[in-house]
């Protein structure tokens, strides 16, 4: 039989691939709650390699350096962010603002839950990374921040946010979401969907929903 190229004799092509993923997967896992547990000074490379279960040269295989694995785990994660609010808005009609900032709200508060470790990485650990890494990583923030301001500025644009200034109104709104993954316990007495609507009741003070355009939205949830 002759050899795959690149790869050991007989291993099927999904296989390999499997490996791969397994071995990613691995390496994420493992640095996400090392750089959790120890902070980014506290980690080291050859500790993630340990809790991976791989050695440090296979771990060096996927990355050069714990800078580029923390840039990797940040950039996975808001990729993911990015993804999920994206997502949430292609569910809701573009001439209804309101439904797309909740739409986005609980989006936000559902990622933070599902992904505090990551919120807490970005929030405390981005400061360690090189310039490049940074200004990489900030093209996925404008990109989310950038939806937000779309949905908010519609929004007043077509009188149904009434608040002054709607770039400190998106500012409030993702930051107050944003903090959850810093103080929500998902074993307390507040659900995740419990939190998701009282954020968004939050969010249509501070965009100050036009009281006309509020009662639609609550006819249109019942």
């Amino acid at each position: 039989m002759p050899q795959l190229a690149g790869s050991p004799i007989g291993v099927p092509p999904g296989a390999r691939a499997a490996r791969r993923a397994n071995s990613q997967d691995a390496i994420t896992d493992a640095a996400r709650e090392i750089f959790v547990e120890r902070g980014y000074h506290g980690a080291s490379i050859r500790d993630i390699a340990a809790r991976a279960g791989m050695s440090l040269s296979a771990l060096y295989y996927w990355h050069a350096s714990k800078q580029d694995l923390l840039a990797a785990l940040l950039a996975e994660s808001r990729q993911d962010y990015l993804l999920t609010c994206r997502t949430a808005l292609a569910g809701v009609a573009q001439d209804d603002p309101a439904g797309q900032l909740r739409a986005l709200v609980t989006a936000t508060v559902r990622y933070r839950v599902r992904r505090r470790a990551e919120s807490a990485l970005t929030a405390q650990e981005w400061r360690h990374l090189d310039v490049a890494h940074v200004a990489e990583l900030d093209q996925l923030r404008v990109a989310a921040s950038d939806l937000w301001t779309g949905v908010i500025g519609n929004g007043v644009r077509v009188g149904v946010f009434t608040c002054e200034h709607p770039d400190d109104a998106r500012r409030a709104v993702q930051a107050a979401c944003n903090a959850i993954a810093q103080w929500y316990d998902p074993s307390g007495p507040v659900s995740v969907d419990e939190l998701a609507e009282r954020y968004a009741a939050i969010a249509m003070r501070i965009v100050d929903l036009r009281p006309a355009a509020a009662a639609g939205a609550d006819q249109g949830n019942t």
